[in-house]
């Protein structure tokens, strides 16, 4: 039974500091405003893995003081350039970094997806990233002779986080085409989801929305956040605040300017949210 919330903030009390959590990629469903709500709650040390890259929202998190651990294959604002917290955090090792690269982080994921130990991939295989994860180990192929791959390790996060355009009231979460989302709650042991509408029906029942739907069996806690992924964008619905996210670009670059933009739009913010 999927547990309907009354607001982002009780969704963001579910969070515990030291969470590994899987977020989508910025062009997919972020859930900015659950986010907002868990930096006001204070969270700390999370392992962010991202499905398989992360930008604005994992940057703000890093610059608010809440993330330890890195793990992805890129952290960027696109055409906004570097990441300026992520940077900063990294250049004064205040951050740990796992590097990835895309395949292996959908690898490891699909592995806990299916209940297996591991995944292999061969892509990897001649290149350094090897030498920086001691974790994903090169084997030889037990069904051919002298064939290596490497085997990725099961992936499972404690929760995704991510925002859709719609649930219904059962839990069932429509996700259309961002299948990185079904990912990420079919691997993680819990999904925290925030949505623009709650709607009334099934979305499981009928055929035109059941191929994108999560069921609520992978839903574990879901509140309804009107504009839930802005400034970002939500696909289908909502364009990107492509101004708002150029003036945190800029603000985000130095220090005073991070804690001007985290005091007008994640504290000031909370009443509208």
């Amino acid at each position: 039974m999927t547990d309907l919330l009354p607001s982002v903030e009780a969704l963001a009390a579910r969070i515990p500091d030291g969470a590994r959590i899987a977020v989508p990629p910025d062009y997919s469903y972020c859930a900015n405003a659950l986010w907002r709500a868990a930096i006001r709650k204070g969270v700390k040390n999370l392992h962010l893995i991202g499905v398989p890259v992360f930008g604005y929202h994992g940057d703000v998190l890093i610059g608010a003081g809440c993330v330890a651990t890195v793990e992805t294959s890129a952290v960027t604002l696109g055409e906004n350039g570097l990441a300026p917290r992520f940077t900063a955090a990294v250049k004064e090792g205040r951050l740990r970094t796992l590097d990835a690269t895309c395949p292996a982080i959908h690898a490891g994921l699909q592995a806990a997806e299916r209940g297996a130990p591991f995944s292999v991939m061969r892509g990897l295989i001649g290149s350094d990233i090897l030498v920086r994860r001691p974790d994903w180990r090169l084997i030889n192929n037990p069904f051919g002779t002298d064939d290596p791959v490497v085997a990725i390790p099961a992936l499972r996060p404690d929760f995704a986080v991510f925002h859709a355009p719609k649930a219904d009231r059962h839990g069932n979460v429509w996700i259309g085409v961002r299948r990185e989302c079904m990912l990420m709650a079919h691997a993680a042991r819990d999904s925290l989801v925030t949505v623009e509408e709650i709607v009334d029906g099934d979305l499981t029942a009928d055929p035109v929305t059941a191929a994108g739907t999560i069921p609520a069996l992978y839903v574990t806690a879901m509140t309804e956040a009107k504009q839930g992924a802005w400034p970002q964008a939500l696909p289908g619905v909502y364009a990107a605040d492509q101004a708002h996210l150029a003036r945190y670009a800029e603000m985000a670059r130095t220090e005073d300017g991070f804690a001007r933009y985290l005091s007008e739009t994640v504290i000031g913010r909370e009443a509208a949210e």
